[in-house]
């Protein structure tokens, strides 16, 4: 008899931390999605930083990489490929309401539609290419990620982040800046602006490398299903 509440405490552990695991999975899903949303807004804004034309968007975009990590650690292969698409789609979505909304004739006492009109309407050759390098580059992370966690080892979290990142932004940045400026620009312009986003994604990235830790590791988890 003593075996039952035994088994019931045991039981009632399980679920508390399969509750736990949910909730975090929830909100490193939610940031990841957030991040890629709000990367892409700021990148209508191009600056100049340390000599070189940078869109702000790629001060919080390399974050989606390890967000994408630890989606990968914490819910498996399939959930990070599902939130992939999932993020790909909502910006595609948000660009077209972006459009629609700037197309939509202005209340007479707004001010403000040109200007409006003028920063958020889409061009649709950089949302293409950006969506475009999104996809490749987060797909080919959580391929070079699982590969790692498989093939090499599972210790060493930050390696395995540090290293699928190492791919990643640097696919993510070609497909980007010649996707979206190719032909438009003098091929030095164009390479500049690749050069610019490898090295403030790379540094932002050896800053998000901790965030690995943040996700419980364990010995049977999901991260390489």
């Amino acid at each position: 008899m003593s075996e039952i509440p035994r088994f019931r405490q045991q039981s009632t552990r399980h679920v508390g931390r399969l509750n736990r695991l949910s909730i975090a999975g929830v909100w490193v899903v939610a940031a990841y999605v957030a991040a890629q949303m709000m990367a892409d807004v700021l990148s209508l804004k191009i600056a100049w930083v340390a000599g070189f034309s940078v869109d702000a968007g790629t001060f919080v975009y390399p974050f989606t990489f390890t967000l994408r990590d630890m989606v990968h650690k914490l819910l498996g292969r399939a959930a990070a490929r599902a939130v992939i698409l999932a993020a790909g789609a909502i910006n595609l979505v948000m660009a077209v309401l972006f459009s629609f909304a700037a197309w939509l004739p202005p209340d007479p006492s707004w001010p403000l539609q040109d200007e409006f009109a003028a920063v958020l309407t889409p061009v649709w050759r950089i949302v293409v290419a950006s969506i475009a390098a999104e996809l490749v580059s987060e797909f080919t992370d959580t391929e070079v990620y699982h590969l790692w966690v498989t093939r090499v080892t599972r210790r060493f979290q930050w390696a395995r982040v540090l290293i699928s990142n190492s791919f990643s932004v640097p696919l993510d940045s070609l497909i980007f800046s010649w996707g979206a400026f190719g032909g438009r620009y003098a091929s030095a312009i164009v390479w500049s602006i690749f050069l610019s986003n490898v090295i403030v994604k790379g540094l932002v990235t050896l800053i998000s490398l901790p965030g690995i830790y943040l996700i419980p590791n364990t010995r049977e988890g999901p991260e390489a299903g």
